[in-house]
């Protein structure tokens, strides 16, 4: 008897793998033969897992958080697969974009609207007023794929005329988690890299300000959001020891969250950071900084 249930527990986990939909092919350029390639990590424990203990570990989580490097292709086509993996498992509550701002939401729903009705739309880019800091050709699959499912999609960023009056006049940021000195020290930090060294130090403070505020309405729209849900955002929004996992406890949300970092193989990441890593490969390298020098 104990023979035959194993058989059967095995048969059920084979049925369960072969329905995943196919891992998309890697379409970087850099770091396809580093050893961590494709290597998905339980940074708890440290074990590697297969994708399908992934989907496992993710499938009863209320708000599933995934970090993203904003360049690379390969983080895109994971986050649909993502979605569809898990959409085999249970009915998904929404998901939330950091790159759509609130007044974006009205063209969201829609658009949504007018795809379930069966209308053609000659632009679904221009029909959602898509910001243009956002290349449409690397979101553009995935957002097009979340418009024609069931669940909604929300904007979870600041409009951007918020965000400039948060720069001007930086308020408040209530909460203890937060506001830890060493939070707030690596994202200024994290902050002044990010811009080249640019900026100078007296502007670090104001922003600051927007990256918290930023975090801090996620994890408002994460509360408001229909579960279970799953937000995707910049890596650093969504880190454990820096972005909106914080907030939520500053919010005094009692929901189950799970970070997975996507990274290029190679990057360093421990528990404190995320739950789960999934290793990529990388974009061609671009010298960011000196296109920022260009046109300063």
């Amino acid at each position: 008897m104990n023979l035959f249930r194993a058989l059967l527990i095995m048969l059920a986990l084979s049925g369960c793998q072969a329905s995943l939909p196919p891992l998309p092919p890697w379409q970087g350029s850099e770091r396809l033969d580093h050893a961590q390639l494709g290597v998905i990590l339980d940074l708890r424990s440290g074990r590697a897992l297969q994708p399908a203990e992934l989907i496992d570990a993710l499938a009863e989580v209320e708000q599933i958080l995934v970090g993203e490097q904003h360049d690379n292709r390969d983080h895109h086509a994971l986050q649909l697969w993502l979605l569809q993996a898990l959409q085999q498992r249970r009915a998904q509550g929404s998901l939330l974009l950091e790159m759509l701002e609130p007044a974006q939401q009205p063209a969201v729903t829609r658009t949504r609207q007018l795809l379930a009705e069966g209308e053609e739309i000659a632009s679904v880019q221009a029909s959602l007023a898509w910001k243009e800091g956002w290349p449409w050709q690397l979101y553009g699959g995935l957002v097009t794929y979340a418009l024609e499912q069931p669940y909604p999609l929300l904007a979870a960023n600041i409009d951007r005329e918020e965000m400039l009056e948060i720069f001007r006049t930086p308020p408040v940021l209530e909460g203890t988690a937060s506001n830890r000195p060493g939070v707030r020290q690596t994202l200024i930090e994290q902050l002044r890299e990010s811009h080249c060294g640019m900026l100078g130090d007296d502007r670090l403070p104001a922003m600051l300000a927007v990256q918290q505020q930023r975090d801090r309405r996620m994890a408002e729209a994460l509360q408001r959001a229909p579960q279970p849900s799953m937000l995707l955002a910049g890596a650093f929004h969504v880190r454990r020891d820096l972005g909106v996992p914080l907030h939520l406890q500053d919010l005094g949300s009692r929901a189950q969250v799970r970070v997975l970092l996507l990274l290029p193989a190679g990057s360093a990441v421990d528990a404190s950071m995320a739950d789960y890593v999934w290793f990529t490969a990388a974009p061609a390298e671009q010298d960011y900084c000196a296109q920022f020098r260009s046109k300063s």
